[in-house]
């Protein structure tokens, strides 16, 4: 018969070691580097759509002030360019046909304004399209 002394020495045969395995902590580890590495890809991501929709609403804004910067076309139309915080633009302006005709109706011209500006290799590009009314000649020759 054993002693209560002798039961505490020598372990049961029903005693379990506890723990992780080896092998459950390199499974475990490779899980969460893969998750890791998927939460990585999501936000990176995520901060260069962000990047991309800053570029294009500076675009669109620059766009818009240029178009801002007459409020009708001259006779001869409206053509420029240049360069702007990384960004190219031009304008260009046409003869827009209407069915309409007379001597009280102004004529249109159709403004393009094109921004343009490199991402990621390549170049990204924004137009905008409107109409404007052509400036209406003044009386005696003097022009504005």
């Amino acid at each position: 018969m054993m002693t209560p002394a002798t039961m505490l020495v020598r372990p049961s045969r029903h005693y379990r070691q506890r723990g992780f395995t080896i092998l459950e902590l390199l499974v475990a580890f490779a899980i969460m580097a893969i998750s890791l590495g998927m939460l990585y890809r999501a936000s990176g991501g995520s901060a260069r759509s962000v990047g991309d929709m800053e570029r294009y609403q500076r675009a669109t804004v620059l766009a818009e002030s240029i178009m801002a910067m007459r409020d009708a076309v001259p006779e001869e139309g409206w053509a420029e360019a240049g360069q702007v915080a990384g960004f190219d633009w031009r304008v260009a302006s046409a003869p827009y046909p209407t069915e309409v005709s007379g001597p009280t109706v102004t004529p249109l011209h159709e403004i393009r304004v094109v921004v343009s500006w490199p991402q990621g290799g390549r170049v990204r590009q924004l137009e905008l399209v409107t109409l404007r009314a052509q400036k209406k000649p003044t009386q005696g020759g003097a022009r504005l």
